[in-house]
């Protein structure tokens, strides 16, 4: 017996109030710490036609990157005329600080760059040549490849160590100047700048920050796994010995002066060779204080790499003992040393975000997840009106996580009202979900059948499909390892499909059709 077909779900009407209903649902719920603390943050990154205009974010964060790199400007100067003995740290000299950071990072990534840490890969990111619709990784191969021209003396050195596609793939390379600068939602009021970069910088910055990812989990810091800060978060928030440190912009604040002390000389003249010097911003050029702005395929990496070291100099010098964990900008330390290193970030050019560090009292956060005394109190966001299912099952799965009692899948019997209101909106074909960062199927525990996905994306296929595979390959050396490549199907209508698919071969990536689920 054939089961029917269900119609576009995509397209189920909601009602035009549900917005405003669920927020009164949630202001209503009962005073404690937890629902106190998701009221004074679920509705900070909400946007709509009536809160702050599209060009007044943008405008707001351009004003705040631009304020950043006047700072930067100074911490540059600042760094330069630093006499070597000025103590950094009571006893310890500016010169000796740095010395040791230095060999520090050195005993990370080693004193000159190897060979394969400059072969890299597209991402399916906007580059400067391309926008977001049209930037899969497999059309990185073929046509316009932008590069500066620094970037591009180092991309011809390593042609004939690259893989087969390069001398195969039709690549027009065009010199450009620099990246150009965009922004993306952040909160209600601001945006968050990045920049798109060339892609042949793209291409060897993404080598890098692999390389220095590689070196950094030899060396203690995973930074494929949040969860680690995240626990430590917990155990700071009951302990007290801990601390969660945030900066304020700190990837912008990363300054050339600042990588140039730090990093050896080898590595720094690579790093300085294949990022982007010249920001563009709404046609003008912008000549950078930072080093490498969002969007840079090492900065996360490079930003990780120098805070560790930062740290553990910090606790070297001042022999503290204790866990030190970094990722990115959250940083996590004894509190014994938390003053001393707030000190030193500011001399270095970092000033520490007092909204989002957490130095006394029984609250900690760090990589997404918030405690107090223990108690996982970390909020959910809503970003905009609830107008689409996909919106709708993400919120409805985002409460259900929230409203969990000490994560034993059952709801807290005042959430479970709300979220079975949400429930109510939803087809029911789409119940049954096991995945709670899922947005296209509703987790509860009914039979699974359908779950939506989106079509909005192509199948990396064809020639440069082909070279995505050889340059995503070239290293392997056991059967056994694998290689990560898009499992979007060629369907390109640009709306949410559906398809029948085995409980069994259910995937938990977005895949392209509604899939059934057979039991």
């Amino acid at each position: 017996m054939t089961t029917k077909r269900p119609q576009w779900l995509s397209h189920t009407e909601l009602p035009n109030d549900l917005t405003n209903q669920f927020i009164s649902r949630i202001e209503g719920l009962r005073g404690s710490v937890k629902t106190d603390y998701l009221k004074s943050l679920y509705l900070t990154k909400y946007v709509s036609s009536e809160t702050a205009p599209a060009l007044t974010r943008r405008n707001a964060a351009i004003r705040k990157w631009l304020a950043a790199e006047a700072d930067n400007e100074g911490t540059n100067v600042r760094l330069l005329l630093t006499h070597a003995e000025y103590n950094i740290l009571p006893r310890v000299s500016y010169e000796r600080f740095t010395v040791w950071c230095r060999d520090f990072i050195r005993n990370i990534i080693g004193d000159t760059p190897p060979i394969d840490a400059l072969i890299g890969s597209f991402s399916g990111g906007a580059s400067t040549s391309r926008g977001r619709t049209e930037s899969s990784p497999s059309s990185k191969y073929l046509g316009q490849a932008h590069v500066t021209p620094s970037a591009l003396s180092i991309f011809s050195t390593i042609v004939d160590e690259m893989p087969g596609w390069i001398g195969l793939a039709d690549l027009e390379v065009i010199p450009v100047s620099g990246n150009v600068l965009f922004t993306v939602p952040k909160k209600t009021d601001i945006d968050r700048v990045a920049c798109k970069e060339p892609d042949l910088n793209m291409f060897i910055q993404k080598g890098i920050g692999t390389y220095f990812r590689r070196c950094l989990r030899q060396s203690g810091i995973n930074l494929n796994d949040q969860s680690i800060n995240s626990s430590l978060a917990r155990i700071g928030s009951v302990t007290g010995d801990l601390v969660t440190l945030d900066l304020s912009s700190a990837s912008d604040s990363v300054t050339v002066g600042l990588v140039a002390h730090l990093l050896p000389e080898t590595w720094y003249t690579l790093l300085d060779a294949v990022r982007c010097q010249v920001t563009i911003i709404d046609g003008d050029e912008h000549r950078n204080q930072m080093f490498s702005s969002m969007g840079n395929g090492f900065t996360f990496e490079l930003e990780s790499l120098l805070f560790y070291a930062i740290t553990k100099a910090v606790a070297y010098f001042t022999g503290t003992k204790g866990s030190i964990s970094i990722y990115g900008d959250d940083i996590i330390c004894p509190k014994d040393m938390s003053s001393l290193l707030i000190w030193v970030l500011s001399w270095l050019g970092f000033s520490v975000n007092t909204d989002k560090s957490c130095l006394d009292g029984p609250f900690r956060e760090s990589c997404g997840g918030h405690y107090w005394n223990g108690l996982d109190v970390t909020p959910f966001y809503v970003l905009g009106p609830i107008t689409t299912l996909p919106h709708l099952i993400d919120i409805a799965n985002k409460l259900r996580k929230w409203g969990e009692v000490d994560g034993c899948g059952c709801l807290d019997p005042e959430i479970e009202e709300i979220w079975l209101w949400l429930k109510g909106f939803i087809p029911d074909v789409l119940w049954g979900g096991d995945d709670l960062s899922f947005k296209y199927q509703l987790v509860s525990s009914d039979i699974p059948r359908f779950r939506l996905v989106d079509t909005n994306r192509r199948r990396d296929a064809g020639p440069g499909g082909y070279f995505h595979w050889l340059n995503s390959t070239w290293d392997r050396t056991l059967l056994r390892d694998g290689v990560q490549t898009s499992r979007i199907s060629k369907s390109h209508t640009g709306r949410l499909e559906m398809k029948r698919v085995r409980k069994s071969t259910v995937p938990q990536l977005p895949f392209v059709f509604l899939h059934e689920i057979r039991t």
